[in-house]
């Protein structure tokens, strides 16, 4: 079989009403129904002449379809679906993937869809795609994913400088958790969000202190330092009752992965790589990359461009 997915405009309507139609109208009745089934061919073509959309064919059947919307620098998904013959077989994430693809293309930084709760089965799809939950408006539950960024830390200076640069971006009730090597540059790093934030005190490991809180100089939010490495356990996480200053404070639990995410649903994923040198030993002229995943509503609209150019 040739499947393809292709960037479509106002006169490909008919093909994407046909799989609107055929998708939306095999869902279970909703209350209210879905707008969707009130589109016309002049509907879709006015929306597809001012934004665009997706098409999939297989063997040059139309069998999936979207349309695109934008706010800023979100690409908003409308209009998702796949022909009830076609579905399991791969066309939803597809598009998907596509339309990652022609986001970015576009310079966006998020994605947004929106499903109907009493569409469970939709809703797990596209949290099973990297979306996440970010509010609800009536029947809709409204998804947003935010694209990662990989950007290269050639010194330890750059770690810092790019630390500081981040904590620009960076408000009280902030999450970062961190992952990487023993050596890759996690403590370095939060020493420059520790500079951007203008707080108090050196910023070391807390290896043996496992918290550390730093109050700001400039009256802006704290900064508390978490090392999770000897914690063993969600339950030690809570223990340590970060929840008690998370609003208030700027929070960076280093070796977090698999821990601390269940404090905050905004959060920034950040791993630290080192990426050249000797296998067997780790030295501070190695360069490292960083890769931030950014998880929620949060982060979709920040101007980005002040972290620097990424490699990725």
């Amino acid at each position: 079989m040739n499947r393809r997915i292709e960037v479509v405009n106002e006169t490909a309507a008919a093909d994407v009403l046909a799989v609107v139609r055929a998708a939306f109208g095999a869902r279970p009745p909703l209350d209210p129904p879905a707008p969707a089934l009130a589109e016309t061919e002049e509907t879709v073509a006015r929306a597809l002449a001012e934004r665009g959309g997706l098409l999939a064919t297989e063997d040059g059947r139309p069998v999936g379809a979207l349309l695109f919307d934008r706010s800023g620098a979100t690409l908003a998904l409308r209009r998702f679906g796949v022909t009830p013959d076609m579905q399991g077989t791969g066309v939803a994430g597809d598009l998907v993937r596509a339309a990652e693809e022609y986001a970015a293309s576009q310079g966006c930084v998020s994605m947004r869809v929106a499903a109907r709760v009493e569409l469970p089965g939709s809703v797990a799809f596209w949290e099973h795609n990297g979306f996440v939950r970010s509010g609800r408006a009536g029947a809709l539950l409204d998804l947003v994913k935010v694209f990662p960024r990989t950007f290269l830390l050639p010194t330890p200076d750059d770690a810092t400088a790019f630390g500081e640069r981040l904590a620009g971006l960076l408000r009280a009730g902030d999450l970062l958790i961190l992952t990487g090597e023993l050596g890759a540059g996690k403590t370095t790093f939060t020493r420059g969000v520790g500079a951007g934030l203008q707080v108090r005190g050196g910023i070391s490991s807390p290896t043996f202190v496992i918290a550390r809180v730093h109050p700001s100089l400039a009256d802006g939010p704290a900064l508390v330092h978490v090392d999770a490495y000897r914690l063993e356990s969600v339950h030690d996480i809570d223990d340590l009752d970060l929840e008690a200053t998370l609003a208030e404070s700027v929070t960076v639990v280093e070796w977090g992965a698999g821990m601390a995410e269940g404090l905050a649903d905004d959060r920034l994923e950040i791993t630290l790589v080192r990426t050249l040198g000797d296998a067997e030993v780790i030295e501070d002229h190695d360069v490292r990359t960083v890769v931030v995943q950014p998880i929620g509503a949060r982060w979709a609209e920040l101007d980005w461009s002040r972290l620097g150019d990424p490699v990725g």
